[in-house]
């Protein structure tokens, strides 16, 4: 059970890594390295527990692969192991396929037991990353949620959102028939329609009115094919929080912001000679571009000083992104367009199955709409990316770590049961296959499946690697 996988994040103190380009990369590499004993290791447990429910001998637990650089056996003579390599990790049962077995533990060997429980033991892994995720959103939901009303600032001038009669001051109270009390709601619904041709559906209502009004904004292939995607600026929508004066409340340690000299109080005027009138203005010009040094114009204390600013290049779930760290000086009035949800543990473990099924299904839909071209195979990430992504998830606070750890462990669990021979998914294929035909899958077709799985899986590898290389 090997499993290509990426690393992700973990929760260590900013201030320890503040300075220099060395204690930099330290960090990331420590935080991925963290995450990944989390991930794998509560992947690899699914099918570790499982099968020794099963009465299978397991022989070895190993995050990592290669040579272990530290092992320790429990009393079953199973050899935990950490291992130099960090794409995944393994459980190697007893199996007669890859050793001598005695007679004495056939009862013990993996390809004995009957086909329900081998399927049992294959599926426990992305099941477990599943479970994992569950606790995690169980967690932020109990640790109550906030976000923005989602209420329209600004329409361009001939923008689809105008076209379809959206006007500043309405919320989007829905999207496609679906509930959406916060921005990050309206954003994750718009998401699923990416590559889409129709209409998207906005039922809206003004602040003073009851009545609802429906408003459907006609896409064909929308956004199709953009490495960088902002969703809603495709619709020519400005949320109303944005716009706000882009004064600094806040410079985030090690970024990009501060990197070129900036500080809270800090009153942005300009870029590249542009100015700036609000801070939707702001996040949209450093939006589009990603690893570009702009120059920015500020006031500070009466004076007027000019940098040079060259935002971070951000991997976001539709799309890569510019972001220099900095948080806008919001009024107080803006505090009002705040919603808070408090949950019970009841009621926040149903939230967190059903956020946790959204996901899976987005996953599966993105990766059709990969596959068919609706999205840009550039959209695609490996292990670089995903490390820098762990590393902002940490810089942004605990929930927004553990929302990323949550979010990757169902694209983990998604991943392993794809079809795809040397995957989960593939195992149990061929598993299914000889549960309905009450034999094994003949040896020669595994075999090719194998081969044919390896160059698959070593393809969208270095897809992957090869996208991070180009984001650099």
């Amino acid at each position: 059970m090997r499993h290509p996988i990426a690393g992700t994040g973990a929760a260590l103190a900013r201030g320890l890594f503040a300075g220099g380009r060395f204690v930099s990369i330290i960090y990331t590499i420590a935080v991925t390295l963290l995450a990944l004993l989390i991930l794998v290791g509560v992947h690899e447990f699914g099918h570790f527990w499982v099968a020794r429910r099963c009465g299978v001998k397991v022989l070895r637990f190993s995050i990592g692969f290669g040579t272990p650089f530290f092992s320790r056996y429990d009393k079953h003579g199973t050899e935990f192991a950490l291992a130099p390599i960090p794409l995944g990790g393994y459980v190697k049962m007893l199996d007669r396929r890859d050793v001598d077995v005695a007679p004495e533990d056939e009862p013990f060997e993996f390809t004995q037991k009957p086909v329900l429980q081998r399927i049992a033991i294959l599926a426990a892994g992305p099941m477990a990353n599943f479970i994992f995720a569950i606790a995690a959103y169980w967690f932020l939901f109990m640790a109550g949620e906030s976000g923005y009303a989602p209420v329209v600032g600004k329409v361009e001038t001939g923008s689809p959102a105008e076209i379809a009669g959206l006007e500043p001051g309405q919320e989007i109270i829905a999207v496609d028939g679906v509930d959406t009390p916060t921005w990050q709601a309206v954003m994750f619904q718009l998401m699923r329609r990416i590559g889409d041709t129709g209409e998207l559906r906005f039922t809206v209502q003004y602040a003073d009115s009851d009545m609802q009004y429906s408003s459907n904004v006609a896409v064909e292939r929308w956004l199709s094919g953009d490495e960088q995607v902002n969703m809603l600026r495709g619709l020519g929508l400005t949320p109303r929080v944005s716009m706000v004066e882009p004064k600094l409340e806040e410079v985030a340690a090690g970024s990009a912001a501060e990197r070129a000299g900036l500080q809270v109080g800090d009153l942005l005027l300009s870029m590249d000679g542009q100015p700036l009138g609000d801070w939707a203005a702001l996040v949209a010009y450093v939006q589009a571009r990603p690893d570009r040094p702009i120059v920015l114009v500020f006031e500070r204390d009466g004076q007027i000083i000019d940098t040079t600013v060259v935002p971070e290049r951000i991997k976001g779930d539709a799309g890569d992104y510019g972001r220099i760290g900095v948080k806008p000086s919001v009024p107080e009035s803006s505090d009002e367009q705040i919603r808070q949800f408090e949950r019970g543990p009841i009621a926040s473990l149903i939230a967190a199955t059903k956020r946790t099924g959204d996901v899976v299904m987005l996953t599966l839909e993105s990766l059709k709409k990969m596959l068919t071209g609706l999205i840009s195979h550039k959209n695609l990430s490996g292990p670089i990316t995903i490390a820098k992504v762990a590393t902002q998830s940490v810089q942004s606070g605990l929930e927004a770590y553990i929302g990323f750890l949550a979010l990757l462990s169902v694209s983990i669990g998604v991943l392993n049961l794809l079809p795809i021979p040397l995957l989960d998914g593939g195992h149990l294929l061929f598993y299914t296959v000889e549960l309905l035909r009450g034999k094994p899958v003949p040896e020669n077709i595994q075999v090719l499946g194998y081969q044919l799985g390896l160059f698959l899986i070593l393809g969208i590898m270095m897809l992957a690697l090869y996208n991070d290389f180009t984001r650099l």
